[in-house]
C-alpha cells in the first residue's frame, strides 16, 4: 500500500457490503477506487492512529487516503480513508436550522432503517423507538417525509420519521402522562440498580430506586415526569 495521501471525492456507497468508490486526478488523470468502510476495518484504521473516528460515508463526502494493490495484489483498492467534509451535508443541515422538513425514500440495509433524500441522495439512520411498529414491506422504498436530529454532530446526525406508528400501549402511556394522575404500577423484577415495574401491562417497563422492603408483583402508584419516544421516566407518587 502506498504512503502517498490522496484526495477525492465518493462517488457511489454500497451500504449492504460496506464500500465506497472513490473519484480523485493523478498526474492529471481521473481515476476511481474502491475502499471498505466496514465498522470493522474502520477500527483497524483507528486502532493504528491511521484515521481520528468512524463515519457513517455519504455520496459527495471529500476523503483523504491512499491507494494501493490488495492483499491479493489483483487490483488497486483505498485505504485509511478519512473523512473531511461534505458540501451537500452542509446544506441540508443549514436548511434544517430554518425548515428542517424533508423528503426521501425508506430502505433497510443489515436490519437497520435508513431515508436517502431525494435530492442529495445521502443516507441517514432511522434510529425506532421500543414501542414503535416497524415499517411494512410496502412501506420500504416510498417517499417518507422526515426532520434530522443531532445536527450539533455531522456523525451522529438520524432522521425522524413523521409517520411513525405506536403499539396502543404507548398511546395509553402518552395519555396518562397528559392526565398527570397516579398510575398503578406492577414491580417484576429488583436488584441492586433498581426496581422494574410493568407500567401498562407488560409493554412499558419503567424504573424506580431501589429500596427496601418492595416484592415481586407489589404495586406501587407512580407518575410519569417524563415521556419520549425513546425513554419514560417515572417517580413515585
Amino acid at each position: 500500500m502506498s504512503n502517498t495521501i490522496h484526495k477525492g471525492q465518493v462517488s457511489f456507497v454500497n451500504h449492504e457490503k460496506k464500500y465506497i468508490i472513490i473519484e480523485y486526478e493523478e498526474n492529471g488523470r481521473k481515476k476511481t477506487v474502491n475502499g471498505p468502510v466496514d465498522e470493522k476495518q474502520q477500527q483497524k484504521w483507528i486502532d493504528k492512529k491511521l484515521i481520528k473516528k468512524k463515519h457513517l460515508f455519504h455520496i459527495g463526502d471529500t476523503v483523504n487516503f491512499t491507494a494501493g494493490l490488495s492483499d491479493r495484489g489483483d487490483r488497486m483498492t483505498a485505504s485509511n480513508i478519512q473523512f473531511l467534509y461534505n458540501t451537500a451535508l452542509d446544506v441540508l443541515i443549514n436548511k434544517a436550522k430554518t425548515e428542517n422538513n424533508f423528503i426521501g425514500y425508506l430502505k433497510v440495509i443489515d436490519e437497520q432503517y435508513f431515508v436517502k433524500e431525494i435530492d442529495s441522495y445521502l443516507f441517514f439512520p432511522v434510529p425506532l423507538s421500543p414501542w414503535q411498529l416497524k415499517p411494512t414491506e410496502t412501506e420500504l422504498n416510498e417517499a417518507v417525509t422526515f426532520s434530522l436530529e443531532n445536527l450539533e454532530n455531522k456523525e451522529k446526525i438520524t432522521a425522524k420519521l413523521y409517520n411513525n406508528k405506536y403499539i396502543p400501549e404507548f398511546y395509553t402511556a402518552v395519555k396518562l402522562n397528559k392526565a398527570g394522575a397516579p398510575v398503578a404500577a406492577t414491580v417484576h423484577k429488583i436488584t441492586p440498580h433498581g426496581i422494574y415495574l410493568h407500567l401498562v401491562d407488560d409493554k412499558i417497563p419503567v424504573k424506580l430506586p431501589f429500596r427496601e422492603g418492595v416484592q415481586v408483583n407489589d404495586t406501587i402508584n407512580v407518575h410519569i415526569v417524563y415521556l419520549s419516544p425513546f425513554k419514560i421516566v417515572v417517580e413515585e407518587s
